[in-house]
């Protein structure tokens, strides 16, 4: 039987066992450092982001290396993390920590281009989207889910119950927040989907309420509106960007037609919107026709652009990263070009966006902007034009892109950095 004096000593060798193995952990993790390239090098730049949010989620900070190779990461080194840079098929080496400060001092150098940002916590993410099937994919979510993001799934009932609250990121799946059910009626008025979505929306209005969905629709632009001014980040694509803004600019006007809510729509309406309301856009014109698949001229038509799936590019704008970090981590990537694709919405004209707003990405040639960025109260908004950056003009009832397929897209890229940004350490800005 083992007396109380070697039951004390066995105690005290496993506490000694365990704090060198907690020595030795910490010694690795800071005689060595994961560096993860993320310019053309790099094997898979979706699932890297899933892997440096994944080290977030454990607890630890990670570096960001802002236009250095591509945006690349700094990692700790630790054997769990490399088995999960393996098993995803993420391109890294381990580097010693003199190396890591070389690398530091040269990003430093004031006539360099670059900066290191810290991240510090992974963001928890909401996806606004109906509960419901609906037949038509959703870039961001395929982009998460590829890349083993986690995010929760939330609606009309979340937002105006107030639990935005719990989350640091928000993405407005294709939505439109006026009322018009995408403006589907001419081409989908008797799909079984349509009938159920038009059934589900009236009655969630009923619960709160509302008269009409487009009331309902703007309690919930407001809501988020809200979340934003408080601090939130919001990211949209597609239609739920425009729709946004148009939703919120026609705050007590009636802008739909009867077969979209019971009663014509306001004669006068165009003369009474207030772009004020508006994150984004200003001065534009409403499309009124409910049977016309638009809502207003923000969106740059075929007809308008002049150009084909062949020549269709646009071009990312080059920060400072030292005095403006933000455009430039949501510009991070390996190439400066980035394919075009089309959407409900795909671009927005240069000439009705507000002029305290970032174009991160424009084709200048045919005066359009694809990717913007701005600020409301202590948050943060980015609109992205188009649908899918894989699919060049997606349609509804068509198969989801496969990513595994597109594991290096620039395009999905910037919808990545997006998730990543709230994760940044906020930086004194330079005066």
């Amino acid at each position: 039987m083992a007396t109380p004096m070697a039951f004390l000593y066995k105690k005290q060798l496993m506490q000694g066992i365990l704090l060198m193995c907690f020595l030795s952990i910490q010694t690795t993790i800071y005689a060595n450092r994961i560096f993860v390239p993320m310019d053309e090098t790099q094997k898979n730049h979706l699932k890297a982001y899933g892997v440096a949010y994944w080290v977030l989620s454990q607890g630890f900070e990670i570096e960001w290396l802002l236009n250095y190779k591509g945006g690349s990461f700094v990692l700790p080194a630790a054997t769990a993390i490399e088995n999960r840079l393996l098993s995803r098929n993420v391109s890294y080496r381990v580097i010693s920590e003199a190396e890591y400060n070389e690398i530091v001092a040269f990003i430093s150098r004031p006539d360099v281009n670059m900066d290191v940002m810290k991240l510090e916590k992974a963001p928890k993410i909401a996806v606004y989207s109906p509960k419901s099937k609906q037949p038509w994919d959703d870039a961001v979510t395929l982009a998460l889910t590829y890349a083993e993001i986690s995010y929760d799934v939330i609606f009309d009932d979340e937002v105006l119950q107030g639990k935005l609250i719990e989350y640091d990121w928000l993405h407005l799946h294709h939505e439109d927040f006026t009322g018009q059910y995408g403006k589907f009626y001419a081409a989908y008025r008797n799909q079984p989907w349509y009938i159920q979505q038009q059934n589900e929306f009236e009655a969630t209005a009923r619960r709160y309420g509302f008269k009409k969905v487009s009331q309902l629709k703007l309690a919930v632009v407001k809501r988020i509106r809200e979340y934003v001014a408080g601090g939130g980040f919001l990211f949209a694509m597609c239609s739920a960007t425009d729709t946004y803004d148009i939703a919120l600019a026609a705050d007590g006007v009636d802008i739909c037609e009867s077969m979209y809510d019971g009663d014509p729509a306001d004669p006068n309406a165009q003369s009474k919107l207030n772009f004020s309301n508006c994150f984004a856009f200003q001065n534009f014109t409403l499309v009124m026709n409910p049977y016309q698949y638009e809502y207003s001229n923000i969106d740059n038509q075929s007809y308008e652009r002049g150009v084909t799936e062949e020549n269709d590019y646009f071009t990312l704008f080059q920060f400072s990263a030292k005095w403006d970090p933000i455009p430039t981590m949501l510009t991070q990537n390996h190439v400066h070009v980035i394919k075009g694709f089309m959407g409900q919405t795909t671009a927005y004209k240069k000439q009705l966006i507000k002029p305290d707003v970032v174009i991160m990405g424009e084709n200048k040639a045919i005066g359009e902007a694809r990717y913007i960025h701005g600020v409301h109260g202590k948050g943060f908004w980015t609109f992205y034009g188009g649908h899918d950056p894989e699919d060049y003009q997606h349609f509804v009832y068509e198969e989801p892109t496969d990513l595994s397929l597109y594991p290096n897209s620039p395009g999905y890229r910037l919808i990545l950095n997006n998730v990543l940004f709230p994760a940044a350490k906020k930086k004194k800005k330079k005066t």
